[in-house]
């Protein structure tokens, strides 16, 4: 399980972050997600901070993002200059010498690949970044990315795609996974429990405390609250009864067992909400319930993904 932070500084206070990562860190955990963008860089110095204060570098694995600019003219830049810029950055808020896993956070069509990848390739050879990925990136642009790393020797692979991936959202079995799987890109579910709807607590309504009733998260959640989705919950429900477990455990337990996944993306509001998902490492699923679960929530799969 990887412990993600889009949250921390705004709708997560210093209080609830400090507790979300000291239990992450008692139950094993060691992978922690964030990006140059969450919480207008909060995120990243937050972290920064109870890492450096808990004297705790060498215990954690950090990921970070860069690409997103807040800029209405353009959202996405990967160009050399603005991604050395970012990295450095990043560095300075997260009060490290370098970044384990530095992810695109998405695919800028305004600048040549051939000219993001050579970025990375370089700062991979400074030691200010260990591992490269990517994020957002559709089918094609996946195998073309990893074509040419594999392509020029010497050249840094890239080691996985953050996407997101749950039992509502399994758009990316179409093209995506596939072209992980040929270049061995390991796949980081972000949103697993389908933006918190996957929990069931929007069956009745939307809590005062949820992200669908938060003015940055509203927009979110509200395109898991139709018909289809309600199917796929009342079956995590019914699955999590006769379990006797949570159905955000068995959420988890699903998308973790997933072809290619190496470690779901999870990202809490409160400590408590956190230590809910933790018990899902524990969890396996009957075949027959996953195959359930399989079913309802089966993307369509038509030509040309799906093979005559």
């Amino acid at each position: 399980m990887c412990l993600g932070t889009m949250t921390w500084g705004r709708d997560t206070d210093e209080n609830h972050a400090r507790g979300q990562f000291a239990a992450f860190l008692e139950a094993g955990g060691d992978f922690i997600d964030t990006a140059d963008v969450y919480t207008d860089g909060a995120s990243e110095t937050l972290l920064g901070q109870i890492v450096n204060e808990t004297s705790s570098r060498d215990r954690v694995f950090i990921a970070s993002k860069a690409v997103g600019v807040p800029h209405l003219d353009r959202r996405k830049d990967a160009s050399r200059a603005h991604l050395l810029k970012a990295l450095d950055a990043s560095l300075n808020r997260l009060q490290t010498d370098y970044i384990d896993l530095w992810q695109m956070h998405s695919w800028d069509p305004a600048t040549p690949i051939e000219e993001t990848l050579s970025t990375l390739d370089d700062v991979v050879r400074s030691g200010k970044v260990r591992y490269i990925g990517i994020s957002n990136y559709n089918g094609w642009q996946t195998a073309q990315a990893a074509t040419l790393q594999t392509a020029v020797p010497g050249r840094t692979r890239i080691a996985t795609t953050q996407m997101e991936y749950s039992l509502l959202a399994r758009g990316i079995e179409r093209e995506v996974t596939a072209s992980a799987e040929a270049f061995g890109i390991g796949i980081l579910p972000w949103s697993p429990l389908g933006r918190g709807v996957l929990t069931g607590k929007y069956r009745q309504g939307t809590p005062g405390d949820s992200r669908g009733a938060s003015a940055h998260f509203a927009g979110f959640v509200k395109p898991y609250l139709d018909e289809r989705s309600t199917r796929i919950v009342d079956a995590v429900i019914t699955a999590a009864q006769g379990l006797g477990v949570t159905p955000l455990e068995v959420s988890l337990a699903w998308i973790r067992d997933r072809r290619g996944v190496v470690a779901p993306v999870v990202g809490a509001r409160t400590t408590a909400q956190l230590e809910a998902a933790l018990p899902s490492e524990n969890l396996t699923l009957p075949v027959e319930i996953s195959n359930v679960l399989d079913e309802v929530s089966a993307p369509v799969l038509t030509y040309p993904e799906k093979s005559f």
